[in-house]
């Protein structure tokens, strides 16, 4: 590649069949009808070769290289292509000034894109600032996260966000067709032999990723005795099924998040499977037990309270016997999590709570509930009047709880759910009698 790039993108010279593979045009892109489809706005800039800044977010393998480099073929635009993981700012602000001068003296524009963007802090991100802003290079970014929490904001303002979703399994199967066809730049040459149901058996494992599914494509076509592949060499290939997860990723948050609300919406099946999901990815058990101890007082609170228990009891089984044996347990807990009655009106009571004292309402603690372990305090009437609740019928009695000013908030509100209703009930006792005690 030039200082400029291509003119033409050529996946042909590529060692990998991933690469060769690459869709050349639009029509050959697969899955992303939604944002490229006829009619929509992308389509539309790019046949009319109006392409303005943008950053591309998706999961690995949807396609976000492969539509900037055939944006870069549509358009006749130079392609500067870079990696945020192998590039360097002061590299890149090198070819940009180039990229500057050819625009000035020819008036050709160039694309740059800058591959894994997040993986530049704030402050390399920054330097493409000038350039977005003048226009002097077409900024295309790629990212698997989320760009809202990963791209700074002044960035993120001059760039148009395009979502790519994941391939389905019938895409893949479309892809890996093609390249067993193809004798020019795929597999045809070699007239491999392949099992019914192979093709559909690599699309399911590949989790969207394309790259992935090509490349297992790839290494089995190469190793496969008698060029005859079989589901059960794919699966020697393979060794085990490949999960789309990363722990430090958005799709970590995306399955926590996913058992979570499975557990919330009282759905023991659903969090069966995305508990088996994250562990079999290698997941921290420990973590998710300590957000499965969460969802047993935010969503199931006291209308089961030994559901925190099953919580904690869960995290010493484990932590005595480990994994694989250990992880029953974690099961054991997301099923009874998910089959108990829910309420969140105790995190709702922290919450109101919480509001009113950052609000100010924070008055000094009222003199008849403070302690008075000495003379001095007593003299100063430090409890003075407070009544002591054992020495009344039904060890029931009424002092000032909040402080001067504030009127008693009602921050608790038991709902009808399992035990709760019974503490809805007893709250109700309690409120008639002290009632029924100051009207005597």
């Amino acid at each position: 590649m030039n200082l400029f790039g291509e003119d033409k993108i050529d996946d042909s010279a590529s060692f990998t069949l991933a690469d060769r593979m690459r869709p050349r045009v639009l029509d050959e892109i697969v899955g992303q009808d939604k944002l490229i489809g006829a009619g929509t706005p992308l389509r539309a800039a790019i046949e009319n070769k109006r392409i303005s800044s943008m950053v591309f977010w998706g999961p690995p393998g949807c396609g976000k290289t492969t539509l900037a480099r055939v944006i870069a073929n549509e358009t006749g635009i130079r392609f500067l292509s870079y990696s945020a993981v192998l590039s360097g700012i002061k590299e890149i602000k090198n070819v940009i000034k180039l990229a500057e001068q050819r625009l000035a003296n020819s008036g050709d524009r160039s694309i740059l894109f800058i591959d894994e963007v997040h993986r530049f802090n704030k402050a390399q991100q920054d330097a493409f600032l000038p350039y977005v802003e003048r226009g002097s290079i077409i900024f295309v970014g790629a990212t698997t996260e989320n760009p809202s929490f990963e791209i700074i904001s002044p960035l993120l303002s001059r760039l148009t966000v395009f979502v790519l979703e994941p391939l389905r399994p019938e895409n893949i199967v479309e892809l890996l067709q093609r390249a067993i066809s193809d004798k020019e730049r795929g597999l045809g040459a070699m007239e491999l032999t392949v099992e019914d149901g192979v093709i559909e058996k690599i699309a399911q494992l590949s989790a969207g990723d394309a790259r992935f599914a090509l490349s297992t494509l790839e290494v089995s076509a190469n190793t496969a005795p008698d060029g005859l592949i079989s589901e059960s060499f794919v699966a020697q290939v393979l060794q085990r099924e490949r999960l789309l997860y990363d722990k430090n990723g958005e799709e970590h948050y995306n399955l926590i998040s996913a058992l979570h609300k499975s557990v919330r919406d009282s759905d023991p099946d659903a969090a069966i499977y995305w508990l088996a999901r994250m562990l079999e990815a290698g997941e921290d058990a420990l973590y998710i037990v300590r957000r499965m101890m969460r969802m047993a007082v935010e969503d199931i609170g006291l209308a089961d309270p030994s559901a925190i228990r099953h919580a904690i009891s869960a995290k010493e089984f484990y932590q005595f016997l480990g994994s694989p044996e250990g992880d029953i347990a974690l099961f054991q807990l997301a099923v009874y999590l998910a089959i108990a009655p829910k309420s969140n009106s105790i995190y709702i009571a922290q919450k109101r709570a919480v509001r009113d004292i950052r609000d100010g309402k924070t008055g000094p603690v009222p003199m008849v509930i403070r302690n008075a372990p000495t003379r001095l305090m007593k003299e100063l009437g430090y409890g003075t009047g407070y009544k002591y609740a054992h020495d009344f019928e039904e060890h029931l009695t009424k002092n000032q709880h909040f402080p001067d000013g504030i009127e008693p908030p009602t921050y608790y509100e038991p709902s009808d759910q399992g035990v709760e209703e019974r503490i809805r009930k007893r709250l109700g006792e309690i409120e008639r009698e002290l009632r029924k005690r100051r009207e005597e």
